[in-house]
């Protein structure tokens, strides 16, 4: 991949996600903007390029800040999103509609200023809810804008991608642009905060909490896709996809969220006497694992990282990062609040 001189915007790139992409394209010589309000994401993520980068702090849904971020760039990557792991996007629908405001802007904004790739940071739940219930591995022809009910997302923030996804091939379709979307299944790594699945069940270890809460009964699945294999996927999609077809970016195997908690028992070498099963908190779908044919045949892409590989290097950075009383103190503030 050659993004030697070109001028690259990533949206929401003080993200978890979005720093280690603005790293990857820092090393491969792009001349890298990144826009964010931090929200979410930190100036602390970006450390180590932060000097060899431009930042744009301010809201994209102002026109006339997407202006200013969009003006005079060659490629985008589109991740700013107002978002948060299961608990956030359950209690702040209107929040997640937003979404959509947002996308439309930055599109519109980037194609004006004549921005000649755009790549949409999607999601999983843009597939049917329904259909995720039995073990089912999720192809992208399973969402569908030409048939008669053939959508139907997981919750507002799905919709909401969806429809991003769709402003964008109306984009391609109207003005030629190009353009990709990935659609990113249970993304975790270094960064990420503990509102989200994993990081949320190493905090709740490297805390001790006993007993250790899982939320559910710890039988439902997820895919869970390391940062760096994520970030490559969103680097090859847009330099090979031109005509906005989506394509899946996750593992194709089925992971419990209790054995995800064994695993992170077993690195930090400590388990809880007992463990409560919350069965009254919000889970999402019950089983979720991406197809990734179509991402092999257009991109040559496949995800390197074992769980084990991925969930190591990020307790090794959370412990490095997180001081241990202060979690302990901390854990339901850390859990709730993005």
């Amino acid at each position: 991949m050659s993004f030697q001189n070109d001028t690259v915007l990533v949206t929401g790139g003080a993200s978890f996600i979005g720093s280690h992409l603005v790293e990857e394209l820092v090393a491969a010589d792009a001349d890298v903007r990144v826009a964010d309000d931090l929200s979410s994401g930190e100036t602390d993520n970006l450390s180590a390029v932060r000097d060899e980068i431009e930042f744009l702090n301010g809201n994209l849904k102002d026109r006339s800040f997407a202006d200013r971020a969009t003006d005079d760039i060659d490629r985008l990557f589109h991740l700013a999103a107002d978002h948060g792991g299961r608990g956030y996007i359950s209690n702040y629908p209107a929040n997640c509609a937003t979404n959509m405001a947002l996308d439309n802007i930055v599109f519109e904004s980037a194609v004006q200023n004549g921005v000649e790739k755009i790549t949409f940071a999607s999601s999983a739940c843009t597939y049917p809810t329904d259909i995720q219930q039995e073990r089912q591995r999720l192809q992208e022809d399973m969402v569908s804008f030409d048939e008669r009910g053939g959508a139907y997302a997981d919750e507002t923030y799905g919709w909401a991608k969806l429809m991003g996804e769709r402003s964008l091939q109306a984009f391609h379709d109207q003005y030629g642009v190009d353009a990709s979307a990935v659609r990113i299944f249970t993304a975790y790594g270094p960064r990420e905060n503990e509102t989200h699945a994993i990081v949320a069940l190493i905090a709740k270890a490297y805390a001790e909490q006993d007993p250790y809460q899982i939320w559910g009964d710890g039988e439902q699945t997820r895919n869970f896709t390391y940062v760096k294999d994520i970030t490559k996927a969103l680097r090859l999609a847009n330099e090979t996809i031109t005509d906005a077809t989506p394509v899946n970016a996750g593992i194709s195997e089925y992971i419990s969220i209790n054995d995800v908690a064994d695993a992170i028992f077993a690195e930090l070498g400590w388990e809880p006497d007992s463990i409560n099963h919350m069965t009254d908190k919000p889970v999402g779908v019950r089983h979720r694992a991406a197809d990734t044919t179509r991402a092999k045949e257009l991109l040559g892409w496949e995800p390197e990282y074992t769980l084990e590989k991925g969930l190591a290097e990020t307790i090794d950075w959370y412990t490095d990062h997180r001081d241990k009383d202060y979690v302990r103190e901390n854990l339901e503030t850390l859990l709730h609040e993005r």
